[in-house]
């Protein structure tokens, strides 16, 4: 299977040159790969977005998907796995659809350690709605909402995945596309709950690009992520300012093997969703007139 094959007819409506332009070319060739490789099947993949300017990537590839409510988009994931295990659940967040409206549940998922990967595109900003702060924008950032600039410390997502008990954790940089893929790529197939945290600077409202062209540093190849003592300080290298000149770790942080959500739930386990169900909608209908 190609990329190209996850193409669709809707026309693209991100800005030029918006980074999210990477996530969607990385998104289609690692489906695509996989699917070659035979390790997951296009008719198992369902795809969730919340809402906000990622959630346009629903539109842009040709899978089975769903459009979830603002910060909903991992209990919608969540519901689906349960549903049917045998599928591949992927969620597509923004940094204000997960970490504002959807913080609870990002915990919740890490903590249960569902089997799915939860992708945050995080610029630092509400773009869709023309630059308010989000959780993770700078100290000292002037936007739409706050033109007195950010007071409070931004939040560290990676630091709070790791925390709360994801058993993998990386981060990826938008404009990194090949190295984007291969840790995108290790999210998927991972058993369990996978948080790929991508760095993705809005071109318009937040644009640190020059900072993060300059900052960058991928992991070193004999980097220890089984290490979750070793993964937290990494991830707190960098504290989502820009004042100074800090290295900008980006990789697989962390990764552990443990008992996934729907093994530890008996009725989940017999393939029940598999059986065929006779419905008598006509009946059914008559009870409600």
């Amino acid at each position: 299977m190609k990329a190209e094959d996850f193409n669709t007819k809707t026309e693209i409506t991100w800005c030029p040159g918006c980074p999210n332009f990477g996530i969607l070319q990385s998104t289609k060739e690692v489906l695509a790969s996989l699917i070659t490789e035979g390790k997951i099947k296009a008719k198992d993949i369902a795809l969730v977005s919340g809402i906000g300017c990622h959630a346009k990537i629903y539109d842009y590839i040709n899978a089975n998907s769903f459009y979830g409510l603002h910060g909903r988009v991992l209990p919608v994931c969540l519901g689906i796995k349960a549903a049917n295990p045998e599928l591949t659940v992927v969620g597509f967040g923004g940094d204000g659809d997960t970490f504002a409206e959807g913080v609870a549940h990002f915990v919740h998922s890490c903590r249960y350690n569902v089997n799915m990967t939860m992708v945050v595109h995080n610029n630092q900003v509400f773009a869709l709605t023309t630059g308010q702060t989000t959780p993770t924008s700078e100290k000292g950032f002037s936007g739409a909402s706050t033109p007195l600039g950010v007071k409070t410390e931004p939040l560290n997502p990676v630091a709070l995945a790791l925390i709360s008990g994801a058993s993998f954790v990386a981060r990826g940089y938008a404009l990194e596309i090949n190295h984007l893929k291969k840790i995108f790529k290790e999210a998927i197939e991972h058993k369990g709950f996978s948080f790929l945290e991508i760095l993705q600077p809005c071109i318009t409202y937040h644009n640190p690009i020059p900072y993060f062209q300059k900052n960058i540093q991928k992991l070193d190849e004999n980097y220890n992520f089984a290490d979750w003592e070793l993964a937290l300080k990494t991830v707190r290298e960098w504290d989502y300012s820009f004042e100074k000149d800090k290295k900008v770790p980006i990789g697989l942080f962390y990764k552990k093997e443990r008992p996934v959500f729907e093994e530890t739930w008996p009725q989940l386990k017999k393939p029940w969703y598999t059986l065929k169900r006779e419905i008598d909608w006509h009946k059914i209908s008559q009870e409600f007139k």
